[in-house]
């Protein structure tokens, strides 16, 4: 294995040293259905319902339904099924894995005072994966649009002594430097020019005017798309019982970030006058990050049957820091001959710490119980994506991205349905959910739909849940953020297979 140097970014402004931009906010703000298998067969709509260790996490009052004290596991079976278009081409893939995705156990402390009207106090500890980074696509076509471009963006207007090595400096030396002095826009412009894929207008250092040694016409792509990776929470609930009407609590949680992403493109042409006829373009990231929130939420008795629910998100402040590493390739024939240009500089960049913030969310809740025998349920959500920000405020790339997220996003709705027959100890659930896009322009990322179907088992003390759903959504994936901004559509189909074990204690 090679052995990469690190190297700490940490110079100069931020907007000359990072390239996140608005769909990385978006991945770290959204969030999923997950949760325990009795949660996911009514879709997710539990916020007047209660009873369960992931009504909790959707609202915090839910723990105080509670009678007894309560646990719960869950292991799910996800699978991926992307059906990719690229200029005409289409392309399938699956994968699939098994996953522990929630556990948590709630405290029931009794109020032995009758004539208080405070009946119970509930804590709870609970962990739940909020969203799964886990896919993988791959897009095959014939483009007239070429990952020269993608370099040429970043190259025009600097100087070639800022994106070029000196005669004694090795890739990865120059490299280093370049990012430390100059940052992420010109380390892309000197692995252009280092691979040939760049030629100076004029072979000066002050040059600062730069051509393709690709020519104009026909490019076969392959893309490939690999990631891996989940945010998930840990939450502290509290929660009480008051007059056997009201419920209230409180959830304070702390988020976490892990995502592992590898792309890589590769590029051939046979065009005439072309001195590099292909390209190979490797990039991986790795994103950690934590951050903090609170819930407040409240689930009122209308009647003994009709209940109503209530709950506010607070926004999540997370702190983020990313690695990559970068590596092209590319094989040039000249008249002085062909050969391979291998520029793989074996170093690990490390950007400074930045923040974002994700938007809140209220949800309104209805639930009629029939008794013993079932229930209805509906849950209403509400979430405002052009509210999400990057921070420090006051940096001008930030700054942009910014006003490009108010300007591009909307506040999204989310409607979850849900419904349970009980009969003797089986109980029979389904759902179904539509997620409005969070984009202005839906053909970026469309609405999804969704639908669920379980049946669970009571023994007793321990209830058996098994649940299938489903929910679908197509996403147009641009490769790059600049020069080649050609997109790969996605179909994708989620499904999952959910099995949890709650018992009390």
């Amino acid at each position: 294995m090679k052995k990469l140097t690190i190297l700490m970014i940490g110079v100069l402004s931020m907007s000359n040293l990072i390239a996140q931009d608005i769909t990385d906010a978006l991945r770290y703000s959204q969030d999923d259905i997950q949760g325990s298998a009795r949660f996911r067969a009514l879709s997710g709509a539990f916020g007047a319902l209660g009873g369960d260790m992931s009504a909790v996490n959707l609202n915090p009052a839910g723990s105080a339904i509670f009678n007894r004290s309560h646990a719960s596991i869950s292991l799910s079976m996800l699978n991926i099924d992307n059906d990719i278009a690229y200029f005409n081409n289409r392309t399938s893939v699956s994968d699939s894995k098994i996953d522990l995705h929630q556990a948590g156990g709630v405290f029931v402390f009794a109020n032995t005072d009758d004539s208080s009207p405070w009946k119970k106090f509930v804590i709870s500890l609970a962990y739940d994966k909020t969203a799964n980074h886990s896919n993988q696509w791959y897009a095959n076509g014939s483009n007239t649009n070429s990952i020269d471009n993608y370099f040429l963006a970043y190259a025009q207007g600097l100087r070639l002594d800022e994106i070029s090595r000196f005669s004694d400096e090795t890739i990865s030396q120059a490299y280093g430097e370049i990012g430390s002095i100059y940052g992420f826009g010109n380390q892309q412009a000197f692995l252009g020019y280092e691979s040939f894929i760049l030629e100076p207008v004029n072979d000066t250092d002050s040059n600062t005017s730069y051509f393709s040694n690709i020519a104009e016409g026909r490019f076969n792509q392959q893309y490939d798309y690999i990631a891996r990776g989940y945010n998930g929470k840990v939450s502290f609930n509290a929660a009480a019982e008051y007059e056997d009407r009201l419920y209230l609590g409180v959830n304070l949680n702390a988020h976490f970030i892990n995502y592992d992403r590898y792309t890589s493109l590769r590029e051939t042409n046979s065009n005439p006058g072309s001195l590099v006829t292909s390209v190979d373009f490797e990039n991986n990231l790795l994103t950690v990050g934590n951050g903090f929130s609170f819930q407040l939420g409240a689930i009122f008795k209308l009647t003994q049957e009709l209940r109503a629910g209530f709950t506010y998100n607070s926004p999540t402040w997370f702190r983020i820091v990313e690695e990559t590493t970068q590596s092209v390739s590319t094989f040039v024939d000249d008249v002085d001959g062909s050969f391979i240009s291998d520029v793989n500089p074996n170093i690990i960049n490390i950007f400074p710490e930045y923040r974002l913030r994700s938007p809140g969310k209220i949800t309104g809740s209805l639930a009629y119980v029939f008794g013993d025998k079932g229930l209805l349920s509906f849950d209403y959500s509400r979430r405002d994506y052009s509210n999400m920000e990057f921070r420090p405020e006051n940096d001008s790339y930030f700054i942009s991205q910014n006003q490009l997220i108010s300007n591009v996003f909307k506040a999204a709705n989310t409607y979850r349905f849900g419904g349970e027959y009980k009969y003797k100890q089986f109980s029979f659930r389904g759902g179904y959910r539509f997620e409005e896009s969070p984009y202005l322009d839906e053909s970026f990322v469309g609405n999804l739909t969704g639908y669920s179907l379980g049946l669970g088992y009571n023994f007793g003390n321990t209830r058996l849940d098994l649940t299938f759903d489903q929910a679908e959504r197509t996403v147009n994936n641009p490769l790059y953020s600049v020069g080649l901004t050609d997109a790969a559509t996605v179909d994708a189909i989620n499904s999952n297979v959910t099995l949890s074990v709650a018992f009390n204690l």
